[in-house]
């Protein structure tokens, strides 16, 4: 009986479609080689750690909460490379991930009660945190699992399961951000708006996406959330600068000329985040809000936080979607991951 029982238990695993492991280690790599990279990036540079973007541990206190995210980061990425791994470990894996997946899940409670409240407003009725939960549910499962031998390091197909897995979070990752918080609205009142600059065409006259951007910003300036409309670009297609068209577009929407500072100088992410950042400080403003299109704002959230800001986010209302709304997302998935690494560089 004990022998036919093995046998049976051997086949069972044989059996087993090599996909399901293969793809919770590539899960199991990527999630844990994000945080290890994240605890250790923090190590060189002081507020690299973009850990929250994926799990809120903000009720631990910093110490213990990076400690469960680095343990569980080893384990994680000790069975990304060995799922054949003693029973010890197996359990250790499998509590971390369940435990993280409890996180998860109160973290997407957390935020449908902040929507209930009218706190927010999601674009997305199902934020990441849920979908983090699940993936973390799965991986917990498939720890228990005795592994396949076709999904072993050395399996051809297990490596490129594995692989093909990595590479959808590479993708999928920066476009759920996308998707669940860039959609989501954060208004509220603050000091002052910030809208990014986009295409004015040679005869001055603004683009679809700049115009929405800045109807946006004025939107919340007569609605008596902001004070000051901050307008951040560079130079246009013919004479007429970006912030000079987004200027006269907020005048004509009922912006008062005093409540407008510009940016002339804000060619890019990166420089409107440094020279906003400069103006808070010399006007005085402690709470802020960014407008852009959804597809941007997780990269301009990101930048604003490497510069010890915290801002507010808002999507611009769009009057149509975008043509090039693929282009441009798929744009943004490589410069996410860009300016996420950038720090190390400089550093």
């Amino acid at each position: 009986m004990d022998d036919n029982g093995s046998v049976a238990e051997d086949q069972s695993i044989r059996n087993r479609p090599p996909i399901a492991t293969a793809a919770a280690r590539g899960l199991a790599l990527f999630f844990g080689g994000f945080s290890l990279l994240n605890l250790l990036g923090e190590m060189r540079y002081s507020g690299f750690d973009a850990n929250s973007w994926w799990i809120d541990l903000r009720f631990l206190a910093p110490w213990p909460a990076r400690a469960l995210l680095a343990a569980t980061a080893v384990l994680l990425i000790g069975f990304a490379a060995n799922p054949s791994c003693r029973p010890w470990r197996r359990v250790l894996t499998f509590g971390a991930a369940a435990l993280l997946a409890t996180i998860a899940l109160a973290n997407a409670v957390a935020f449908w009660l902040l929507t209930l409240r009218g706190a927010v407003a999601a674009g997305c009725p199902v934020p990441l945190s849920l979908v983090v939960a699940a993936l973390m549910a799965l991986l917990a499962g498939a720890t228990l699992r005795p592994p396949n031998p076709q999904t072993s390091s050395r399996s051809a197909v297990g490596s490129f399961v594995m692989g093909a897995t990595v590479a959808a979070c590479l993708a999928g990752f920066p476009v759920a951000q996308m998707c669940c918080f860039g959609t989501t609205d954060y208004r509220r009142e603050a000091d002052a708006a910030v809208v990014l600059g986009a295409r004015v065409y040679a005869d001055g006259h603004p683009s679809l996406a700049l115009a929405d951007r800045v109807r946006t910003a004025c939107a919340l300036y007569r609605d008596g959330l902001v004070r000051r409309v901050i307008v951040s670009g560079g130079p246009g297609d013919g004479p007429t600068h970006e912030t000079e068209a987004m200027r006269r577009l907020a005048m004509q929407l009922g912006v008062a000329s005093d409540d407008i500072l510009v940016d002339a100088v804000g060619l890019n992410t990166e420089a409107t985040v440094r020279n906003t950042c400069t103006m808070f400080e010399r006007h005085g403003a402690e709470r802020v809000i960014v407008v852009s299109h959804f597809y941007h704002l997780p990269r301009i959230k990101l930048t604003y936080a490497r510069h010890g800001r915290e801002v507010y986010t808002v999507p611009a209302d769009e009057t149509r979607m975008l043509v090039r709304l693929p282009w441009y997302m798929a744009r943004e998935v490589a410069a996410l991951w860009v300016y996420y690494l950038r720090p190390l560089r400089s550093a």
